[in-house]
C-alpha cells in the first residue's frame, strides 16, 4: 500500500466510535481509485472519482498524486498520469522503445507526414480555418482534415466572424490523451522546432545556386 500523508492517517476529529479511522478510509479509497482507473477507457476526472467514492475532490487529487509518486519511486513500468483533465494508467516514458516495437508489429497504422504536419499546425495555431491551414501548408488540406476528424484528433470549435463564417478547427481531448499531456500548455514550445534566424540565413546561403561566371545574378 502507498505511504499516505499525515492528513489522511489520523482518526477523524469529532467522529463517533463506529467511524473507521481516516487512514483506513484513505486506504480503501486508494484501492477504489486503482480499480476504477484500471477499467476506464478514457482518463477519469478527479470530480468523477470524488462523486463515485463520495469523497472531497481535494482528497482525491491528493491521493492520486501520492499514488502516482509511489508508483514512480517503486520503479514500475507504468505510471498514474493526469492526462486530458483526468487520471489514467500509461506506460513509463523510458520504456517507449519496447512499447513502440510491440505496437508497430503490424498493429498500428502510421499517420502520413501530411496528417502529422496538419495536426501540428492545428495544435499550435488553433482555432483556424481550412483556408488558413491551406495557406500555411501550401496545399488543399480537405482530405487530411477529414482523416484527422475521423480519428477524433480535431473537431469544429466555432465559426470565423468574417465573411462566409468559415468553420474553425481545434484539437480534442482525444488528441491530448494520445500525446499523454493534460493540456495544450504542456506541448513543447514551438520555438524548439524552429531554427534561429542565423541558422535560416546560413541554410539559405548554403542552398543558394550561384549562376555560372559571366551570367547575371537573378
Amino acid at each position: 500500500m502507498i505511504p499516505l500523508s499525515d492528513d489522511f492517517t489520523h482518526a477523524a476529529p469529532g467522529g463517533t466510535p463506529d467511524d473507521p479511522p481516516r487512514g483506513q478510509l484513505a486506504a480503501e479509497t486508494v484501492r477504489a481509485i486503482e480499480a476504477i482507473v484500471l477499467v476506464a477507457v478514457e482518463p477519469v476526472p478527479s470530480e468523477t472519482l470524488a462523486q463515485l467514492l463520495e469523497q472531497p475532490v481535494a482528497m482525491i487529487e491528493r491521493l492520486c498524486a501520492e499514488l502516482a509518486e509511489a508508483y514512480d519511486e517503486a520503479g514500475h513500468g507504468f505510471v498514474l498520469a493526469k492526462v486530458a483533465g483526468g487520471w489514467r494508467y500509461q506506460t513509463h516514458a523510458d520504456l517507449s522503445p519496447y512499447v513502440e516495437r510491440f505496437l508497430l508489429d503490424g498493429q498500428r497504422a502510421r499517420m502520413s507526414a501530411a496528417a502529422l504536419e496538419t495536426l501540428a499546425i492545428v495544435a499550435y495555431k488553433q482555432p483556424l480555418s481550412r483556408a488558413q491551414i491551406g495557406s500555411i501548408r501550401g496545399v488543399d488540406p480537405d482530405a487530411v482534415l477529414r482523416t484527422l476528424q475521423a480519428r477524433g484528433y480535431i473537431t469544429e470549435v466555432g465559426r470565423d466572424s468574417g465573411p462566409g463564417q468559415a468553420i474553425l478547427y481545434g484539437t480534442t481531448l482525444a488528441f491530448l490523451e494520445k500525446l499523454g499531456v493534460d493540456s495544450l500548455s504542456d506541448l513543447p514550445p514551438i520555438a524548439e522546432f524552429v531554427p534561429a534566424a542565423d541558422v535560416v540565413e546560413a541554410l539559405e546561403q548554403g542552398l543558394r545556386v550561384d549562376p555560372p561566371p559571366g551570367e547575371p545574378r537573378g
